[in-house]
């Protein structure tokens, strides 16, 4: 037979013999048995390149390769001494490991089909005859081979993926139960779906108006509608978006048809009548040519988030508009010192008749109005300088109740709803007295045809966790509600801003509101309102607890102001605005006492450390630049430490008090004459002492 040229040494007793080419161990291999050792160099020489030849000389041989692996084909003689090939193949396919390998008999005689029956009886595939054709050996041996590594290939890749899939769901021990967890998984992820406030959507690419095949969500939990209604309606989409979204909804939406996807905010009026902001996301779907099908999106309300993004914003701005009102109302307070001051001066020195006296009241009652818009403004921005102190509601309750007799008329009715049980609220309590009126007087104004006014005082106590911005600890909530024409959510969202207002022109300045938000904010609590047109509104003031140990304190009694005649005092007067100045040099000469004037805080200095002027009482403005008012009390101090001193200030934040030296007192502008005299008096006998040399 024709031999073809070897490159591999056939295994000899179970050992390979030498060889060029190293064996690959997942190469698969031949078992091949005969007792002739010259046939069994043919074979092998014939098959090694299909394989591993693994040659055995006899039955018992060959059985004993079976136990050490497997095979891919046994190419077995029929008669050897010994066991023969009959006999080795059935024991072959009674083992449990060897029973699914293909046996080939190879048989020099015996080509009856008797003989034939009974190998295929006794598990033979196949028979070959000797001589041997290679080529047919070859082309039947080959088909085994290829064969058993296939099913290697296969057995290899079911492992692997088993093993990935072992990684991935390794709470899965058994392969029988995957379908039971994917479907519990599938529960899971519908019922997720179904629990968040997002649909997922299908949606036709050629549809005209905007009508969904599928949903997967709680649409009527979202919007109010299922998806029956909708698709009833086509048109419901479009009809209810929000008017100032609607052209630019639409125009996305066509949009989309051309570049295959889109991210959409809206606001949409769902079944009961409010607006909720949606996110609406899609893709496009194509079939396998590439044409469009359809766009799968979703559908999210993303309301909340956008309420608490508003809220954010409305703080920062809140903020700002503060600032910003803080450094105008210090400006103004300078303005009315200088009007008030002067006006004080004409008034004092000159004498008018009756209709002058009249036009100076005038001028005069418009500038406290100025201050009193000024107040407002500062009680807004949070820079009044508060004096809080426990306030007993039910004594509250009295005390407002007096204020309101004259003021409400007869078409409302105040609901006072206060616990014996109720806390007393820390904070100031002619500024709560002042914010619950101005809520009461809104109130009444939003009920023209009459109503019920219930102002009513609950205990709470936030966790951390709170959604209140003001943080843990025990509060007073006061609350103001009427029921009256409510306010939209536009306004709800500026009302707490200066100057705002929904009242007809001359009916409202715009600042109760503000002023009622900045004191709450001042006094570590918070101020809001929730409103419904038609249905009235809530005004909500949320006040600390008052500590235990100053409730039980009482009350520092009123400093009764001294109204004894003062002795001539020699005053170096100091502030940067020169009517403010001149106004006041001229006030204190009215009043009988010798003036040197400085401009700024360095011209104070130089005079000081001059050392020729002696002087009783060092009066500073405070915000100046380069030195301020504090900064030149110091260094008088550091050369004179008994000299009397008193800081006048437009601002009134806490920190110019804080930083005030100690003795000096702080004079808030705009100031009266009377006021002046009464704070010279209390710092001069604070410090009863003679003129100190400067």
């Amino acid at each position: 037979m024709n031999v073809p040229p070897r490159n591999m040494s056939p295994q000899i007793g179970g050992e390979t013999a030498p060889g060029p080419v190293e064996t690959q161990p997942d190469r698969a291999r031949v078992l091949l048995v005969d007792d002739d050792e010259r046939n069994l160099l043919a074979l092998a020489t014939v098959l090694e390149d299909l394989g591993e030849v693994v040659l055995a000389r006899s039955g018992d041989e060959a059985l004993r390769h079976l136990l050490k692996g497997e095979f891919a084909v046994i190419l077995l003689d029929v008669y050897m001494p010994g066991i023969d090939g009959y006999e080795t193949a059935q024991i072959i396919r009674e083992r449990e490991q060897t029973k699914g390998i293909p046996i080939v008999f190879l048989s020099a005689v015996n080509k009856e089909a008797e003989h034939m029956l009974r190998g295929y009886a006794m598990g033979a595939v196949d028979y070959v005859f000797k001589p041997v054709d290679s080529i047919i050996l070859r082309s039947k041996v080959a088909v085994f081979v290829d064969l058993f590594q296939k099913s290697k290939e296969i057995e290899r890749k079911a492992q692997q993926e088993q093993a990935l899939l072992d990684a991935n769901l390794r709470a899965e021990a058994e392969r029988f139960r995957v379908e039971q967890e994917l479907r519990r998984s599938e529960q899971r992820q519908a019922a997720i779906i179904q629990s968040l406030p997002m649909v997922l959507y299908l949606e036709p690419f050629e549809a005209k108006r905007r009508a969904p095949t599928y949903i997967s969500g709680d649409l009527h939990a979202i919007c109010g509608f299922n998806l029956e209604e909708v698709s009833a309606n086509p048109d419901i989409w479009a009809d209810r978006l929000h008017p100032d979204d609607r052209d630019r909804v639409i125009a996305s939406i066509e949009a989309r048809r051309r570049s295959g996807r889109s991210a959409i905010e809206y606001r949409w009026q769902c079944a009961d009548g409010t607006y909720k902001h949606f996110l609406d996301q899609a893709v496009l779907l194509k079939d396998a040519e590439g044409n469009p099908i359809e766009f799968a999106g979703t559908l999210t309300d993303i309301s909340e988030q956008r309420s608490l993004e508003s809220q954010l914003i409305q703080a920062q701005k809140m903020d700002a508009i503060g600032k910003l009102t803080g450094g105008i109302a210090h400006d103004f307070n300078n303005l009315l010192a200088a009007v008030l001051g002067g006006l004080s001066i004409i008034e004092r020195r000159t004498t008018l008749d009756e209709e002058n006296l009249r036009i100076l009241g005038m001028t005069t009652r418009a500038a406290e109005q100025g201050t009193e818009l000024v107040r407002r403004l500062l009680a807004f921005a949070r820079r009044q300088n508060l004096e809080p102190r426990p306030i007993d509601l039910h004594a509250l309750r009295r005390a407002i109740a007096d204020l309101l007799i004259h003021t409400l008329g007869g078409l409302i009715e105040i609901d006072w709803r206060i616990g014996t049980g109720v806390w007393s609220a820390f904070a100031d309590q002619t500024q709560l007295e002042l914010a619950l009126v101005n809520l009461i007087i809104n109130a009444r104004d939003a009920m023209p045809a009459g109503g019920t006014v219930t102002i009513s005082a609950e205990n709470h106590t936030l966790a951390k966790d709170d959604a209140l911005a003001i943080g843990p600890g025990e509060f007073v909530r006061l609350a103001v509600t009427d029921t009256g024409t409510g306010i939209s959510p536009e306004d709800l969202e500026k009302v707490m801003e200066p100057f705002f207002t929904t009242k007809e022109v001359g009916k409202g300045s715009g600042l109760g509101l503000s002023m009622v938000y900045g004191f709450a904010k001042q006094s570590n609590g918070l101020f809001r309102i929730t409103s419904q047109l038609g249905k009235g509104t809530t005004a909500e003031v949320w006040l600390p607890r008052a500590p235990e140990e100053k409730v039980a304190a009482k009350p520092p009694a009123k400093e009764r102001v001294k109204s004894a005649p003062q002795a001539s005092l020699r005053i170096l007067l100091v502030d940067d605005h020169a009517e403010v100045r001149g106004t006041t040099a001229s006030v204190l000469t009215h009043l009988g006492h010798s003036i040197t004037e400085a401009a700024n805080g360095m011209e104070a200095i130089r005079i000081l450390e001059g050392g020729k002027c002696k002087f009783d009482l060092l009066i500073t403005d405070y915000a100046m630049p380069q030195v301020s008012g504090t900064g030149v009390i110091a260094k008088a101090r550091e050369l004179y430490p008994e000299v009397p001193a008193l800081i006048m200030t437009g601002y009134a934040e806490s920190s110019v008090i804080a930083d005030r030296p100690e003795g000096v007192e702080v004079l808030l502008k705009p100031f009266t004459p009377p006021i002046l005299e009464q704070a010279i008096a209390r710092v001069t006998d604070a410090q009863a002492v003679g003129p100190v040399a400067l």
